[in-house]
């Protein structure tokens, strides 16, 4: 789960979505968009330009064990 404090307006809830992701996985901003549930609180992100360590972040992250960076 993302929690962000910015307001659901203007799309700035969901560029800070992308932005904490992006931060978690150690990838640009750019690299992480979302591609369903813009104006949901479920949301389908896709992440590109990642390296070989990015499937390992994910796990780390949906297990609790951090971002592993």
């Amino acid at each position: 789960m993302v929690a962000v404090a910015a307001p659901a307006v203007d799309g700035k809830a969901n560029a800070a979505v992308c932005a904490a992701v992006a931060d978690a996985l150690g990838v640009r901003a750019r690299d992480v968009r979302i591609v369903g549930g813009l104006r949901s609180r479920d949301k389908l992100l896709e992440i590109t330009g990642g390296d070989e360590d990015l499937a390992a972040r994910i796990a780390g992250l949906l297990t609790g064990g951090g971002a592993g960076r």
